[in-house]
């Protein structure tokens, strides 16, 4: 991921790399990004790292961008108090930074009052680590804040531990996560009623599909007249919120 926002940046006309971090390529530490006048950094790592990356960004200066899934509500009040709404600075996090994804979670979250059941397929490659994924739990909480008449669950016996999936805490839509060699980032999000059924999917099958909403949080972070604060979920920027 960190290869295709570089290669996003640098042939954008309005923007201008600075550098990189990671260990494994490029300069090794975060410094690097304060000697090269980075005024937006954007992060892809894991939640262990991505929000002391922010918080040390903060501290320098810089605004971030992160794309990180798996973020914990500590995290996201670690990253209010690092970016202040009445401070210079902002902070973008996304669960998904394609633009048809955050439809999706728009459109789910329109039909969900019309139907009493859903459940979540979230389908993922199989070098991600967390599960759900951040897509999936921010669906899931956008139909459960939708609706709260949702038919209980048949199940009277769970032969196999885990087949029916997980729910948030106190919800009722079942979330499956699926990790499969060949895939990249897609989601189903099945509803259904008396006599009828809605399926909406979004598939990601390249990267390239979430390069748009990055430069997009990049461009409100660092643009005029800026977007200081946290703001969480790319349906912000797009008028969706």
């Amino acid at each position: 991921m960190g290869s295709s926002v570089c290669r996003a940046v640098d042939t954008d006309e309005g923007m201008t790399l600075s550098g990189s971090v990671d260990p494994q390529g490029g300069s090794p530490s975060l410094g690097a990004l304060v000697d090269a006048g980075a005024e937006v950094a954007v992060d892809f790592t894991v939640p262990s790292a991505a929000v002391g990356n922010a918080e040390w960004c903060a501290a320098h200066g810089i605004h971030c961008v992160i794309g990180t899934t798996g973020i914990d509500d500590s995290g996201l009040g670690r990253l209010a108090a690092a970016f202040p709404d009445d401070g210079p600075l902002g902070c973008v996090v996304a669960p998904n930074f394609a633009i048809g994804a955050v439809l999706m979670m728009r459109f789910a979250a329109l039909a969900a009052p019309w139907f009493e059941t859903a459940e979540i397929i979230e389908l993922h490659h199989d070098a991600k680590i967390d599960a759900p994924s951040g897509t999936a739990l921010r669906t899931a909480a956008l139909i459960e804040a939708a609706s709260s008449q949702w038919a209980p669950d048949p199940t009277e016996k769970e032969v196999v531990s885990g087949a029916r999936g997980g729910v948030l805490p106190g919800g009722s839509v079942h979330v499956h996560s699926v990790r499969l060699r060949g895939l990249v980032a897609h989601q189903e999000v099945l509803f259904g009623t008396t006599g009828q059924t809605l399926s909406i999917r979004h598939d990601s099958t390249d990267r390239e599909s979430f390069m748009p909403g990055v430069l997009l949080a990049v461009r409100a972070v660092a643009g005029v007249p800026g977007r200081p604060g946290l703001t969480v979920g790319l349906e912000h920027l797009l008028g969706l919120g």
